[in-house]
């Protein structure tokens, strides 16, 4: 085919429309849709039917930077204060000691099975599959629409989103080590604090920087909004990457801030921002599939099989498990967070960095971690919903009922109905006692085949099914903990 402009769309346009069409298809047998997008971009590549020869990756790492910005502005846009707020302490010990355990543990094993491998080239790929991918994370507890029990939920969206800082900080150690095994491992030290500190300072900053914006700049056309936050989120990136701190989380956390604030057009710009990030991640995962050779990681599967097998049983629980030591959680909640290890484009993204570097084993260092994402995001993707039944960690699905379309910025609410559970603390109070967030209220109350509206004095009872409206999506988790919860967030 001829490599021309309107080649390059139609070829682009035809890999969105059926990477779409294999992912709803694979969502119906349970097969999360982001492996089917890295599927499908191996099989339009070089070695594939596609035959479309693309071999660069530093244009796949571009667009990687630029994916994983909006993914992670996505996300946190989408997180409710209220509910990280409980287990942030647990989230920053999984983002932090849990991906320091991850990346020491498989890096020794990798240098233990696989020859020729030095150790800092076997912690150098240990490293860059450390981190939970956000991509894969948000997506597939969102797609499989899986209400859990004990703080699940905003632990392991948390921890997905704030991760990604380590795993790259302990990459450009491991990757500078290899390239230079004289340099200092007191400095990589210094330049981590330095990037967490000031990626964080200027996540904080940004956040406020975004809502004093959005709440006073008043543009002619209300869908330039999206837009105008969409440049303030990649200049928060790359401001706070160009004075040394951590981009990716200072994009994070000012997102979380801005989302969890009064703004114009909230629903919009999280509907708006929710659409786009699906669209990045299906660019993201196309792109690093065509990235892939096939034909290579035939050779590395018996290598990439121990080392997925022996993250997902060995170095991801036991790197959970440490972390989480001194909390008081159940044994069943913290083995489904082991088990949601996802690794996805994240990891594929920083194993680019040692192509582009050009040192000598950086070919099978990709593949491998290809494959191990690969199969990550299948296997234990595809089983999270069996396994937090089998746990008995998951809650029933909150029914969608309706969502009314956007007439003023005040005005608007999602409605949502929820099921108060047996034992739950608030059943026989009034519903002036529920701690609902701002803007969220009781609108009706199904018990059995009566409608009853709802005052502040109307009783609750086990059983009851409210319809609740929320001006902010994010609250919905946080409403559903209050009234499904049916004890402390650390009782068994």
């Amino acid at each position: 085919m001829d490599i021309t402009t309107g080649n390059i769309i139609l070829t682009g346009s035809l890999l969105l429309f059926f990477s779409i069409l294999a992912g709803q298809r694979a969502n119906k047998f349970g097969v999360p849709a982001l492996g089917l997008f890295l599927v499908v971009g191996m099989l339009a590549g070089t070695d594939g039917i596609g035959g479309i020869n693309f071999d660069n990756p530093g244009i796949a790492q571009l667009i990687g930077v630029i994916a994983l910005n909006f993914i992670l502005f996505s996300g946190g846009l989408d997180t409710s204060w209220h509910t990280v707020r409980p287990v942030i302490r647990q989230g920053l010990m999984l983002s932090t000691v849990g991906v320091l355990l991850t990346a020491v543990l498989t890096g020794l094993f990798v240098h233990r099975i696989v020859p020729g491998f030095s150790l800092s080239e076997s912690l150098l790929l240990g490293s860059i599959v450390s981190s939970t991918d956000a991509a894969a994370v948000f997506s597939i507890l969102r797609s499989k629409s899986l209400k859990l029990k004990n703080h699940l939920r905003p632990i392991l969206e948390f921890e997905s989103g704030s991760n990604d800082p380590m795993a790259y900080l302990l990459t450009i150690i491991c990757l500078g080590l290899v390239m230079n095994p004289a340099s200092s491992v007191g400095g990589a030290v210094v330049r981590f604090i330095v990037q967490i500190a000031v990626g964080g300072g200027a996540g904080i900053a940004f956040g406020l920087l975004m809502v004093w914006i959005a709440r006073r700049v008043r543009l002619g056309y209300t869908g330039l909004y999206p837009i105008m936050i969409i440049a303030l989120m990649y200049i928060a990136y790359a401001a706070t990457d160009r004075i040394g701190g951590n981009g990716f989380l200072a994009v994070y956390l000012a997102a979380l801030w801005f989302g969890n604030h009064k703004i114009p057009y909230r629903v919009s710009l999280l509907n708006f921002f929710d659409g786009f990030a699906w669209l990045m991640q299906i660019i993201l995962f196309l792109t690093l599939g065509l990235l892939v050779y096939p034909s290579r990681i035939v050779g590395i599967i018996g290598i990439g099989l121990l080392v997925s097998v022996f993250m997902i049983l060995v170095a991801r629980p036991v790197s959970v498990f440490t972390s989480l030591l001194f909390f008081k959680m159940p044994l069943r909640s913290k083995t489904f967070i082991s088990w949601v290890g996802l690794r996805g484009a994240v990891p594929i993204v920083f194993a680019t960095y040692p192509l582009i570097a050009g040192i000598d084993r950086a070919g099978v260092i990709f593949n491998i971690v290809f494959f191990i994402s690969l199969t990550s995001v299948l296997v234990q993707g595809t089983t999270l919903p069996l396994l937090a039944k089998w746990l008995k960690v998951s809650e029933p699905d909150q029914k969608m009922i309706n969502s009314k379309p956007e007439i003023t910025p005040d005005d608007i609410s999602d409605l949502f109905e929820v099921r108060i559970a047996d034992g739950n603390e608030y059943a026989g109070r009034p519903v002036s006692e529920i701690p609902f967030p701002e803007g969220a209220r009781i609108t009706m109350l199904r018990r059995g085949d009566r409608h009853i509206i709802v005052t502040g004095s109307t009783l609750l009872e086990s059983g009851d099914r409210v319809i609740i409206a929320s001006q902010n999506r994010a609250d919905i988790s946080q409403i559903g903990e209050l009234l499904t919860s049916t004890g402390s967030p650390a009782a068994d």
